[in-house]
């Protein structure tokens, strides 16, 4: 018997998550910056494959885990609050003109919230981001014909690995 729009209702004990409830939250010399982002991802991972060459077969077996780049698009304020203080950070990493490190790597590697929410405003999933760091800013357009729009733009961290924390739903 094919399976009928009641059914399928049925098999949903909660409502499901929305993609727009989310935070971050980036502790950046010793200052909360809280993201007002347009988009960003719940992170990822992959497992990488080693392949054994065993009498004309291959053997796969389980390899290192790797985490991808992590990508935010982050919605610009008159007062540039967030770019500035990611240009700072990147500053410190590598400045401008001398070319210089003006930090150590536990001076400038931070670890990181993101926060997925309920309807009913309650932290329904965190994820960690361990030791991350910008390291990408990517330029604003801006434009004579560009009304009615707000300036974003993308922020590309990498990290060590993330951690996640399931929240027990009310």
């Amino acid at each position: 018997m094919p399976f009928n729009i009641t059914d399928f209702k049925g098999n949903f004990t909660l409502d499901g998550a929305r993609p727009n409830l989310f935070e971050i939250n980036v502790p950046v010399f010793n200052r909360k910056l809280t993201f007002t982002a347009k988009t960003a991802q719940l992170p990822g991972s992959t497992i990488g494959t080693v392949e054994i060459p065993y009498f004309g077969r291959t053997v796969k077996v389980a390899g290192n885990r790797t985490f991808p780049e992590w990508t935010v698009t982050v919605i610009n304020d008159e007062d540039f609050v967030i770019r500035n203080q990611l240009e700072r950070w990147m500053g410190r990493i590598n400045g401008h003109e001398s070319n210089l490190q003006r930090a150590r790597f536990n001076q400038y590697a931070f670890d990181a919230d993101v926060y997925q929410y309920g309807k009913q405003g309650n932290i329904i999933k965190s994820y960690t981001f361990i030791d991350m760091f910008p390291v990408d800013i990517s330029p604003i357009d801006v434009s004579w014909d560009a009304n009615d729009a707000i300036e974003e733009f993308a922020v590309t961290f990498q990290y060590q690995y993330w951690t996640s924390a399931e929240v027990a739903v009310a």
